[in-house]
C-alpha cells in the first residue's frame, strides 16, 4: 500500500525518523487542497493539512507496510486516514494492481495563529524534501498551498519542529526566496 505525503513526508530523512526507508515518487493528486492550519491542541506548530475538494496538491507516494502504516498513523495523529480513488493520482510510473494509497486528511481544520503559527523549520523540512526533487517541484508546491499570509515564526535558530531533518545550508537561500515570492504576492493583494 502507499500513502501520499504532501508535506514533511515529501523528505526523506523525516520520513526515516518514523522508520519509513522505502523511496518515493513524485505525484500530483487532483481533488486535495493543501492549506496550513491547526490541528488540534497538542500541537504547538500549524502543520500543513490537506482535505478534499477542488485543487491539485504535488506530493509523494510512499511504499508502507502494515507496521510502518501504524507508525505512520501515530506521527499523523489528529488526522483521519483515507483512501484516495486511484484516478486522483497523476503518475510517471504505473502504481500497478490494485494497490490502496492513504492519505491523512483534516476537514475542519483552525488557521494559524500567533500561538500556533507555521514554523519555519517545518517549512525548511517540507521544501527541502521538494527541492531533492527539483526547483518546479518546490515552486508547484508553494504555488498550490494556501494560507502563507498566516503568522510564521523563524525558529531556525532553535527549532520547534520535532520532526525537522534533511535541510541543508545551500536549501536556505533558495527556501527563502520562495517564500518571499509568495509572500510578497499574497501582501499585495495577487493571491490566487
Amino acid at each position: 500500500m502507499y500513502i501520499f505525503g504532501y508535506g514533511s513526508l515529501i523528505n526523506h530523512a523525516s520520513r526515516l525518523l518514523t522508520g519509513q526507508a522505502k523511496e518515493a515518487q513524485p505525484v500530483t493528486v487532483n481533488g486535495l487542497q493543501r492549506h496550513w492550519g491547526k490541528v488540534d491542541g497538542s500541537y504547538r506548530i500549524s502543520p500543513l493539512v490537506a482535505a478534499l475538494g477542488d485543487g491539485r496538491c504535488n506530493g509523494v507516494l510512499v511504499r508502507v507496510d502494515e507496521k510502518a502504516l501504524k507508525q505512520f498513523d501515530h506521527r499523523e495523529r489528529g488526522y483521519r486516514r483515507i483512501e484516495l480513488d486511484p484516478t486522483q493520482v497523476e503518475t510517471h510510473r504505473p502504481l500497478g494492481g490494485d494497490i490502496p494509497v492513504w492519505v491523512y486528511t483534516k476537514d475542519d481544520h483552525e488557521p494559524p495563529c500567533h500561538q500556533q503559527p507555521i514554523m519555519q523549520t517545518y517549512v525548511d523540512t517540507v521544501l527541502a524534501g521538494c527541492l531533492s526533487i527539483s526547483g518546479s517541484f518546490a515552486k508547484t508546491f508553494v504555488e498550490t498551498t494556501i494560507g502563507w499570509h498566516h503568522p510564521l515564526e523563524n525558529d531556525r535558530h532553535q527549532p520547534k519542529y520535532g520532526n525537522h531533518a534533511g535541510v541543508h545550508d545551500d536549501h536556505l537561500e533558495h527556501i527563502d526566496q520562495l517564500l518571499a515570492q509568495v509572500r510578497t504576492k499574497h501582501h499585495h493583494g495577487k493571491t490566487k
